[in-house]
């Protein structure tokens, strides 16, 4: 049996999509909810039972339960980077991941745990995973911090060669549409192009780099899985990775693309960047992928390109946001 919790929210159902069709549905899926009644993300697929969170946490402590499970994919917290109240993110994306972990590894099961690359900060000290650095890291606010003190405790406590903590960088893809405006600017922009046929980007404030031309890593959310899953699956791997593409694209890159996909020339907008972001926007982000490629995955990223296109043309043209 397999639990991933977070399992309606964005990574976490695209985990549970692909293990279906890998012909798994001996899933425990896990999410804040009483319920998962009407869950849009969570309708089409198929497992074996649905947890709440807290639910969760009292049946992996059961012993007999534990041992039945071959792995975790913990997806689930808090993923707002506004969020204020530091004592809410403790608890609920760091004492419950530890607790989680703990019950986890007890029972001789896999854990795969979601980080973030926003635990790298401004990107001044660079983007590698290197355990070396980690002390080094200052996150920019109170949910990086949180991803950070897991990441920092589970190393101190000597468990990461027995697990991993992915940090993800710029996931894009299907089942993200919930979130607001957390949502990718995929689907942020395909919806601009669609409503005004235009696309409005910051406009720099740094010499160094053109109108659009900042960079980050941008990630297809099933390339994300496909990594996600392949370190669950080979437990002799261990650690901090990163989940990325391993190259910076710039947003005029990615907007293009989404016209591309829509059959449209490029029309976009550069308005000036908000005061409150000056100093804190990130200018250029680059996962170092060399850690994981020598831990032993070698599946090839899909070109920027060809993922908005999937993206654009199977999901969000068909209002298809789903991942089946």
């Amino acid at each position: 049996m397999i639990a991933v919790t977070g399992a309606a929210g964005f990574i976490g159902s695209n985990i549970v999509c692909e293990l279906n069709r890998q012909g798994r549905d001996d899933l425990v899926v896990v999410d804040v909810h009483e319920s998962d009644a009407g869950n849009a993300n969570l309708a089409p697929l198929q497992y074996d039972r649905y947890l709440a969170k807290n639910e969760f946490r009292a049946w992996l402590s059961d012993e007999s339960n534990a041992r039945g499970v071959e792995a975790v994919y913990h997806m689930g917290a808090c993923s707002s980077t506004t969020e204020t109240d530091w004592d809410y993110l403790a608890e609920n994306n760091l004492g419950y991941t530890r607790d989680l972990c703990l019950a986890t590894l007890a029972g001789g099961a896999r854990f795969v745990n979601a980080s973030s690359a926003a635990t790298y900060g401004d990107g001044s000290r660079g983007y590698d995973d290197d355990h070396a650095g980690l002390d080094d890291l200052e996150p920019l606010n109170l949910y990086a911090r949180s991803k950070q003190e897991f990441d920092l405790w589970a190393r101190d406590e000597g468990l990461l060669d027995r697990m991993v903590c992915l940090k993800y960088f710029n996931v894009f893809g299907p089942n993200e549409w919930h979130k607001g405006d957390m949502r990718s600017m995929v689907c942020k922009g395909y919806e601009q192009i669609t409503a005004t046929g235009l696309v409005k980007l910051f406009a720099s404030d740094r010499p160094a780099y053109a109108d659009g031309g900042q960079q980050r890593d941008f990630v297809y959310v099933k390339d994300a899985v496909d990594m996600t899953l392949w370190c669950g699956a080979h437990p002799e791997v261990g650690g901090v990775f990163n989940v990325g593409s391993g190259e910076a694209k710039d947003w005029n890159r990615l907007i293009t693309a989404i016209f591309s996909a829509l059959g449209r020339d490029p029309s976009i907008e550069y308005v000036p960047m908000p005061d409150h972001l000056k100093g804190k926007y990130q200018y250029h982000t680059e996962a170092t992928m060399g850690k994981l490629r020598a831990a032993g995955y070698d599946r090839a990223q899909t070109l920027l390109e060809d993922a908005v296109a999937d993206y654009v043309t199977n999901h969000l043209v068909t209002g298809r946001h789903r991942s089946p």
